[in-house]
């Protein structure tokens, strides 16, 4: 199983020096992957429904500066030399499909075989409204349109596309990425729509346990939500057992609620040796990948949150 940790992309630990710091410390340390957030502008008012806290308010401390993804992920991967780069989440229609292709695919060419799409529909309409994407009604066609000419475009000798939203003919498309067939996707969602692209589109399906309306913070829960996506899965033809598992801890520690809304132990909440044996009882689910936020206000303090989750959880595994 490998550890993943959360870089940030804005703010006093997002400044070059701090970033590279954080990312070569993670690298050495044996952190398997980091993962990069993505919002290209921030509205000034919000009224969507942010899906991961009660109250569907968008929290203050994601609404400062931030990075361009993917530009910050290139960034890292020049920085680095064995640690893996995920997006958690690339929002597929905030980007033409064939320039987001290409990035992609340098990326990975120039991080030899390092970057995972992790990708999303998206939920925050006024940025859509915002960057002029495509209809947000449409975001759920949007993303897996844009995947498909995407995978086209990283397998085909001479690429050729006819969607709705994209078209392409008689072009050439190199170099292709290193990894074959492209980056591994990683769906990022609990709702069934999320569901229904991992069974047809994905290679991984990468929740976060926290959704009030798609809860998955207890193992019950969470085993029930990787068998539903199972049933999903083999119902569109292809093998379950090609498709990876992954999740994204946002809170863990002694300050997270013991029992989920199930009445059953929350994941991740608690002690060291209690959060090993989750990541254990997950592993043994077939999860392979699992990432955490790390607290500080500063690099010291991140990278020592680090380092004690280390020394004290991965070292149980």
């Amino acid at each position: 199983m490998q550890i993943g940790f959360n870089a940030p992309t804005g703010g006093p630990l997002a400044t070059p020096e701090n970033l590279t710091r954080l990312a070569q410390e993670g690298e050495a340390m044996g952190f398997g992957y980091g993962t990069f957030s993505d919002h290209v502008v921030i509205p000034t008012d919000i009224h969507a429904k942010y899906p991961y806290t009660d109250s569907g308010e968008f929290p203050a401390s994601s609404r400062g500066e931030r990075h361009e993804q993917l530009t910050q992920v290139m960034f890292v991967a020049a920085k680095t030399t064995r640690v893996h780069l995920v997006t958690s989440v690339m929002v597929v229609p905030h980007r033409p499909a064939m320039l987001a292709a290409k990035i992609l695919s340098t990326i990975d060419v120039l991080s030899s075989g390092r970057l995972t799409l992790g990708i999303g529909a998206g939920w925050l309409r006024e940025e859509f409204e915002a960057l002029q994407a495509p209809d947000f009604a449409a975001r759920g066609k949007v993303t897996d349109e844009y995947i498909l000419a995407a995978k086209e475009l990283w397998t085909a000798p001479l690429p050729r596309f006819e969607g709705e939203f994209v078209r392409f003919d008689n072009i050439t498309f190199e170099p292709k990425p290193v990894q074959p067939g492209g980056p591994p996707i990683w769906v990022g969602g609990e709702s069934g729509p999320a569901l229904r692209r991992v069974a047809r589109l994905g290679d991984a399906w990468y929740p976060i346990g926290t959704n009030p309306s798609f809860p998955l913070e207890s193992l019950p829960r969470y085993r029930a939500g990787v068998a539903k996506l199972r049933e999903m899965v083999e119902r569109a033809g292809r093998d379950p057992a090609s498709i990876g598992l992954a999740y994204r801890v946002q809170r863990y520690g002694p300050e997270v609620p013991g029992t989920a809304g199930d009445g059953e132990r929350r994941m991740f909440s608690g002690q060291p040796a209690q959060i090993a044996d989750d990541l254990k009882a997950m592993r043994d689910l077939g999860v392979s990948a699992v990432d955490f936020s790390f607290p500080g206000t500063t690099a010291e303090e991140m990278i020592a949150s680090m380092r004690e989750f280390r020394d004290s959880v991965m070292t149980r595994l």
